[in-house]
């Protein structure tokens, strides 16, 4: 009871952060859609895909290996002053390669991205951003491993706030030109808001380490990040071909149109995703060798998720084109059918999101790595063959379809290597947002005013169910609680019934 009331608690600090970062987000890209239409958001979703490709390589997975050293070296000092110490030097050496890389190569990229050498100059900048996104990584995970949910929170509505000032002032001023520093501006905030809380952090204890004392720390760090980082390189480099490959074949526009449907739906899903992921991790990093606990841990990670994210995902199903519309422009009418699409997908991804964690605590690096290959391998397959017969409109069900084989494998895998079981509850509420999102994109392709009626409806049944999920697992401690418990109960559904 008590984990779960301190997965919830830090959903809540998160997921309250996400929120925010969602209002800013949503100001952000509604500004960016008036003000350079389609066109505009395409080219920002291919800097940001070049900037998150060769930032993931050029990480190496640290972060979350880091995340996963810090948190088993909280109880000794002297080893956690290492690893500290080492995470900065890493970052920064292999932030700086990179930067050289992407200046050195620039006009390359821009030929590969764009089919000429004109976004040279923007691409090198790129590289300067992948610097800094790197420096504010080692800042973030540092927080995240000592379990700093709080400070963390605050660093990310910080830095957006910031980072979306900055980077629309720049639009403002020199148009389409200025995008590129809407991807500089970011990270750097992300720096200078980060290094306020982690001073804050006790200082490191040991004196700062010579080469050989980083190589030794290094090595095993990089080793077991090196498969994360390719797991994390397959999403980030697929993302990146896709939208280079729909640039090519239908234009700017049409990237503009994907980049729309994918911005809504990372960002609703990832609303819940970070939540769970700031604190999830570490704690279950703890109990990893101890399955039945970790098993418990798994379940009551993912009956949260699909209790507290599903009811939005229905939402989103059934509102798409009005949400679209009013996010970005009428211009992005195309982008609401993929949306559809990509949300009935999320439902496997917010299911599979609680298991893929297990593999990451454990170490199990090559398996992760496994499991996020096949996803992009086949989303890359569907889109590759469908995109010329079928056009745009294939890229949402291949987004489904791949999740559903995703979902499956990632079953198998910790079942085999983890022991893990679903409980009752968790297959129950599964089932339950996969038949109704099936039902409900249905309807959506048929009636989509009654689909946007209908979703309504179910949003507030499945979360009035997923509420009380919530309650159960949390107990009735606590004022909030019990005065929720007292409504369920004046209606006929006591929480103690279940």
């Amino acid at each position: 009871m008590s984990e779960t009331r301190g997965l919830i608690k830090s959903m809540l600090i998160i997921g309250s952060a996400q929120a925010v970062n969602i209002l800013i987000s949503i100001i952000r890209v509604k500004v960016l859609a008036v003000l350079l239409g389609p066109s505009g958001v395409g080219l920002l979703g291919i800097y940001n895909s070049l900037l998150n490709a060769v930032g993931t390589a050029a990480g190496l997975g640290i972060g979350s290996s880091g995340v996963r050293q810090i948190a088993s070296s909280r109880g000794a000092k002297l080893q956690l002053s290492r690893i500290r110490q080492v995470l900065m030097a890493a970052h920064l050496v292999q932030g700086l390669i990179a930067m050289i890389g992407v200046w050195l190569l620039r006009y390359q990229i821009s030929e590969w991205l764009f089919g000429d050498q004109s976004f040279a100059t923007e691409v090198g900048l790129v590289g300067l951003a992948i610097l800094l996104t790197l420096l504010g990584t080692a800042q973030t995970t540092l927080l995240q491993g000592m379990r700093r949910v709080g400070d963390l929170g605050r660093v990310s509505v910080l830095a957006a706030l910031a980072g979306a000032i900055a980077g629309l002032w720049a639009v403002w001023l020199y148009g389409e030109a200025g995008l590129v520093w809407f991807v500089v501006v970011q990270p750097l905030s992300t720096i200078a808001i980060a290094k306020y809380y982690t001073r804050n952090l006790p200082k490191p204890t040991a004196g700062y380490p010579s080469a050989a004392q980083i190589w030794i720390l290094w090595k095993p760090m990089a080793k077991l990040g090196a498969t994360f980082m390719l797991g994390g390189l397959a999403t980030t480099a697929t993302l990146l071909f896709v939208r280079g490959y729909i640039t090519q074949e239908l234009g700017l526009e049409a990237t503009g149109q994907f980049s729309a449907a994918w911005g809504l739906t990372m960002t609703y899903v990832g609303f819940l995703l970070s939540a769970m992921a700031a604190d999830y991790y570490p704690r279950l990093t703890e109990v990893i060798s101890d399955r039945p606990a970790a098993t418990q841990l798994m379940n009551d990670q993912a009956q949260l998720g699909l209790a507290i994210g599903g009811p939005v995902l229905l939402l989103l199903i059934g509102l798409a084109p009005w949400v679209v519309a009013l996010l970005y422009s009428p211009e992005f009418a195309p982008a609401a059918e993929l949306l559809q699409w990509q949300t009935v997908g999320n439902v496997f991804k917010l299911a599979s999101w609680a298991l893929g964690f297990a593999f990451v605590a454990a170490a199990r690096g090559g398996i992760f790595l496994l499991i996020q290959i096949n996803f992009n391998v086949l989303f890359s397959l569907i889109l590759w063959f469908g995109l010329e017969p079928f056009g745009l409109t294939v890229a949402g069900p291949a987004f489904l379809i791949a999740y559903c084989v995703h979902f499956g494998l990632i079953n198998v895998l910790a079942y085999t290597l983890q022991g893990f079981r679903w409980q009752p509850l968790s297959l129950l509420l599964l089932a339950l947002h996969i038949i109704l999102a099936l039902a409900l994109l249905t309807l959506a392709r048929a009636i989509p005013e009654a689909a946007a009626l209908t979703s309504i409806c179910l949003a507030l049944t499945t979360g009035l169910f997923g509420l009380r999920v919530v309650l159960i697992k949390m107990g009735p401690e606590g004022r909030i609680a019990a005065r929720f418990a007292r409504i369920y109960a004046a209606i006929g559904w006591p929480i103690r019934s279940i």
